[in-house]
C-alpha cells in the first residue's frame, strides 16, 4: 500500500524547501507531518509516541537554524522521525529499521543531518558542547549548536556533567529540555518533581513575564542595544532565579517553560535564542504522542507499539502456529516474585525499563522492593552494591548493551568488593530492528574478564529460573551476571520447580560421535534443531548446553577434548573474548589438539533487521549452523541452505 505525505509535505524534500514556506503554513506542515508518521509507522512499526511530541519542535528547529551548518543533536534519536522526514528521508521512511533500509536512530553515515549518532541516551549536551567548542576554537561564531533532551534523559550523570560544564564555556549552545514527564514509562526522581515545580512556580513564572514585557517596551536602538537589553534581562532574573533555578545556579541561561506545540511561538523564540551567546536553556513543556489520542493517553504502551489500525487503535497481535511461549523477561518478572515471597532478602532495581524488563510486576505487587531509578545506570549498579554490603540480595537488571554504560561499577564498586550482586543482562544477543546500539554482542567478553564474576546464560526459561534460584541462595557470595535474549523463550510450560545449579556446571543434552557442539545460552535451541534436521541425514554430533562462561565446566570440557577432535562453539556474542575464546583458552592450557570452529556475532557492526534477517547473516541459525556440522564432519559442504 502507497503511503503519500501531504501536499505541502510533498515539496519538502530538505530544510532549504521547508524555509521557502509561509510562516502561517507551518501548522498545516506540522499536522501533515504528524498524519505521516501515523501513517508510516501504522503500518511499518518503529518508535511512535516520542516523535509526535516533537513534531512542532522539528519544524521549528529547521525553519529557524541553517542545518545542517548548525549542529542539531538529537537525544536518544526515539524523538527524531520527524527530523528523517524534513531533512531527504521521506520517501525512505518507509525503510525505517528494516533490513536494509534507513536507522530508526539518528545515524552520521546514513545523512549529514545526523550530526551525532544516538540510541542510548543523554549523550546531546555533551555532544553538542564539544562541536561548540571545536567550533568556537576554528572562529566559527556564528555556528549555532543545538541539543534536545527528553524522555527522561536529563536525569542520567552525564547529562549533569554536561551542564555543569557548559556553564563556565563561552561556547555557542543551546540546550532544549523536551519536558514531557516520561521515558519510556513514567519519569521517576526529584528532578521531576524539580521541573513541575518550576513550571508551576508564580513567583518565577510572574518574573520572567514581567521581565520580558519590560524588555519588550524598552526603546532597543543605538543607545540600548539589544545587548544591553539581554543583560538587563539576565540581572533582573537574577534577583529571585539564581537561587531557585537549578539551571542558573549552572550559570546557563534559562527561557521557558513555553508550549512545545505552538510552532509559531517556538520560531520567534528560537529566532531571539539565535541571537544571544553564550551556553543556554529552553524548557518546552510537551505531550508525548500528541495527536493521537490512544498515543497521549497510554504513553508507555504507545512507546512502540508494533503495527496498529489507525483509526481503531487496534494493535496487531504476532500470530503463532503453535501456543506462544513466554517471553524471558516475563519469565524473568514473575519468577523475582515468586523468590522475592520466599527470601525477604531480594531486591528489584532497574534503570527506568521496568516494562521492558518486566521489573514492574513485582513494582506492583511489591512496590517497597522493586525501584526504578530513572535513566541512571551507574547508579543502579552502585545502589545495588551499597544494598547488598547490608545483605539484600539484589537483582539488578539492565539491558546488555545498556549495562556498558556501567561498568566501571561493576569492576569497582562490585567485583573488588566481591559482592553478590545479581545482573539480569536482558536484550543480550542480537534485538533486531534497533540496531548496533542495541545489540547485546559484547557482555559475555566484558563480564567474563573481571575476577569475582559469574557468567552465566539460560538455554531456556526453565533453566533461567534455575539460575535466578541458585543466584540468590545465601551460598553464592560472588556477583552473578545472567544473560538472556529479546523475546520469547521455547516453553510452553515453563514454571516448573526451580532447582539449584551447582556453579560452573554444564550439562549434555545428547552424546554423539565425531563433533562435539558447545553451546551458551539460548543458541543451543538452533543447535538442538540443527542437530535433528542432521539425523536423517546419518550425522550424529554431540550437543553439550555449558551454561556457564566463567567459571567454564572443565571437567566436561575434558571429557570433550578426551573424546572428539572436531569442537563447534556456538554463542550470540562477539567471538572476540567470549565463550568461544574461553573454550580456546582451556584446550591451549592443557594441551590438547582438536579443530575448533568459534560460531557468534562477528568483529563488526550488525546492523538492523528482523531477528531472523540478522540471526541469518551472521550464520547463527539452524541452517547455517548444520551447514557448518556438516563441513566439519566431512559430510557435503555444498548441500543448499533451506530457505
Amino acid at each position: 500500500m502507497e503511503i503519500k505525505p501531504g501536499p505541502l509535505l510533498q515539496t519538502i524534500n530538505s530544510p532549504k524547501d521547508l524555509k521557502n514556506i509561509s510562516k502561517e503554513d507551518l501548522v498545516k506542515v506540522c499536522n501533515e507531518l504528524r498524519q505521516y508518521i501515523v501513517d508510516v509507522v501504522s503500518v511499518h512499526g518503529g518508535h511512535f509516541a516520542a516523535s509526535l511530541g516533537v513534531v512542532e519542535l522539528t519544524v521549528a528547529l529547521h525553519y529557524v537554524f541553517n542545518t545542517p551548518y548548525d549542529q542539531l543533536v538529537w537525544d536518544v534519536g526515539h524523538q527524531a522521525y520527524g527530523h528523517k522526514i524534513l531533512t531527504g528521508r521521506r520517501d525512505s521512511f518507509v525503510t525505517n529499521r528494516k533490513y536494509g533500509g534507513i536507522s530508526g536512530f539518528p545515524k552520521r553515515s546514513e545523512s549529514v543531518y545526523d550530526t551525532f549518532g544516538v540510541g542510548h541516551s543523554s549523550t546531546s549536551i555533551s555532544a553538542a558542547l564539544g562541536m561548540a567548542m571545536a567550533s568556537h576554537y576554528k572562529g566559527e561564531t556564528n555556528r549555532q549548536h543545538i541539543a534536545v533532551i527528553g524522555d527522561g534523559a536529563l536525569g542520567a550523570g552525564i547529562a549533569f556533567e554536561a551542564m555543569n560544564h557548559a556553564g563556565i564555556e563561552k561556547s555557542n549552545v543551546l540546550i532544549i529540555l523536551n519536558d514531557n514527564c516520561m521515558s519510556i514509562d513514567p519519569n521517576v526522581g526529584a528532578l521531576k518533581e524539580y521541573l513541575t515545580d518550576i513550571t508551576t512556580s508564580q513567583t518565577f513564572n510572574d518574573l520572567r513575564d514581567n521581565v520580558w514585557k519590560a524588555l519588550g517596551k524598552l526603546p532597543v536602538g543605538k543607545d540600548f542595544t539589544r545587548d544591553m537589553a539581554s543583560k538587563l534581562e539576565l540581572a533582573l532574573k537574577g534577583l529571585v532565579s539564581r537561587n531557585s533555578n537549578l539551571f542558573e545556579t549552572l550559570k546557563l541561561r534559562y527561557f521557558g517553560p513555553i508550549d512545545g506545540h505552538n510552532v509559531n511561538k517556538l520560531v520567534d523564540v528560537l529566532n531571539d535564542l539565535k541571537g544571544i551567546n553564550g551556553p543556554k536553556i529552553l524548557h518546552i513543556k510537551t505531550v508525548k504522542g500528541k495527536g493521537y489520542d490512544k498515543a497521549e493517553k497510554d504513553q508507555t504502551k504507545w512507546h512502540a507499539p508494533g503495527l496498529f489500525d489507525k483509526v481503531t487503535g487496534e494493535i496487531y497481535k504476532k500470530k503463532f502456529e503453535l501456543p506462544q511461549p513466554p517471553k524471558y523477561q516475563d519469565v524473568f518478572g514473575r519468577t523475582i516474585i515468586e523468590l522475592a515471597k520466599q527470601n525477604e532478602k531480594i531486591f528489584g532495581i532497574t534503570p527506568a525499563m521496568p516494562s521492558g524488563c518486566s521489573l514492574k510486576f513485582m513494582m506492583d505487587e511489591m512496590p517497597d522492593r522493586a525501584v526504578d531509578v530513572g535513566i541512571c545506570e551507574q547508579h543502579a549498579v552502585t545502589l545495588s552494591a551499597g544494598m547488598a554490603t547490608q545483605g539484600m540480595k539484589v537483582f539488578c537488571n539492565i539491558y546488555s548493551s545498556f549495562m556498558q554504560r556501567a561498568y566501571d561499577m561493576v569492576v569497582h564498586d562490585v567485583a573488588i568488593q566481591n559482592l553478590p550482586v545479581i545482573f539480569c543482562l536482558d536484550r543480550a544477543g542480537l534485538v533486531g530492528e534497533d540496531g548496533p546500539t542495541h545489540h547485546g554482542c559484547y557482555d559475555i567478553a566484558y563480564m567474563r574478564c573481571i575476577p569475582n564474576m559469574i557468567v552465566s546464560a539460560p538455554m531456556n526459561e526453565s533453566e533461567l529460573r534455575n539460575l535466578m534460584y541458585t543466584a540468590q541462595l545465601d551460598s553464592t557470595t560472588s556477583p552473578f551476571s545472567i544473560r538472556y535474549p529479546r523475546g520469547e523463550g521455547v516453553l510452553s510450560e515453563w514454571q516448573t520447580p526451580m532447582k539449584e545449579i551447582i556453579i560452573g556446571t554444564g550439562r549434555k543434552i545428547k552424546d554423539g560421535e565425531g563433533l562435539a557442539v558447545l553451546s551458551f545460552g539460548h543458541p543451543g535451541n538452533f543447535v538442538a534443531s540443527a542437530i535433528r534436521e542432521l539425523k536423517d541425514e546419518g550425522l550424529n554430533p554431540a550437543h553439550y548446553d555449558m551454561r556457564f562462561a566463567k567459571p567454564i565446566d572443565e571437567k566436561m570440557l575434558h571429557e570433550v577434548f578426551s573424546k572428539f577432535k572436531r569442537v563447534m562453539t556456538v554463542e550470540d556474542g562477539t567471538v572476540t573474548g567470549g565463550f568461544g575464546s574461553a573454550v580456546l583458552e582451556f584446550m591451549n592450557t592443557h594441551h590438547y589438539q582438536a579443530e575448533v570452529k568459534v560460531l557468534g556475532i562477528p568483529d563488526r557492526l550488525v546492523e538492523h533487521g528482523t531477528l531472523k534477517q540478522l540471526y541469518e547473516e551472521v550464520g547463527l541459525d539452524a541452517n547455517h549452523i548444520a551447514a557448518k556440522i556438516r563441513t566439519m564432519l566431512g559430510a557435503d559442504a555444498h548441500i543448499a541452505l533451506k530457505s
